[in-house]
């Protein structure tokens, strides 16, 4: 019940964003990881399937003083991490974005991320037309993936 509610709100949020027209974009299971004790960055996981080609080329929230769209991969024996300017999201396609893969990372953060509060994520994309498109969402604070 908790996931369909969620699911309502993140269309609704959506379909403001676009001011009437179709939903281009869906967003599901966001979720950021609780921090411990001392730690200075987070992430924020999701999947998101756009109905049109898209670019992911922006993440913000009022929670982290730098907040970057990364990406994490094996290069040789070597996990490397790094920023990524644009994610593109093909049409119909999930995209997902998961521990030791693209994540949004949340860095420079005044106060720690406790599991069982919220924090405000906004999303930038850009269409095939080169127009920018935001996306609020409200993202829980989990120790453990949904």
């Amino acid at each position: 019940m908790k996931r369909l509610l969620a699911s309502v709100v993140l269309a609704a949020s959506a379909c403001a964003a676009w001011a009437g027209k179709a939903l281009p974009v869906k967003v599901e299971n966001a979720w950021a990881r609780a921090m411990v004790a001392g730690q200075q960055s987070s992430a924020v996981y999701m999947r998101i399937t756009a109905a049109e080609p898209l670019q992911l080329v922006d993440a913000a929230t009022p929670a982290a003083r730098i907040t970057e769209v990364h990406e994490m991969r094996m290069e040789g024996d070597v996990m490397k991490m790094r920023a990524h300017p644009a994610v593109p999201l093909p049409a119909g396609q999930a995209v997902d974005f998961k521990p030791g893969g693209l994540h949004v990372m949340l860095m420079d953060l005044p106060k720690e991320l406790k599991a069982g509060t919220q924090l405000q994520l906004t999303l930038t994309f850009r269409d095939a037309r080169g127009q920018p498109h935001k996306l609020g969402l409200p993202v829980p604070v989990r120790s453990t993936p949904p």
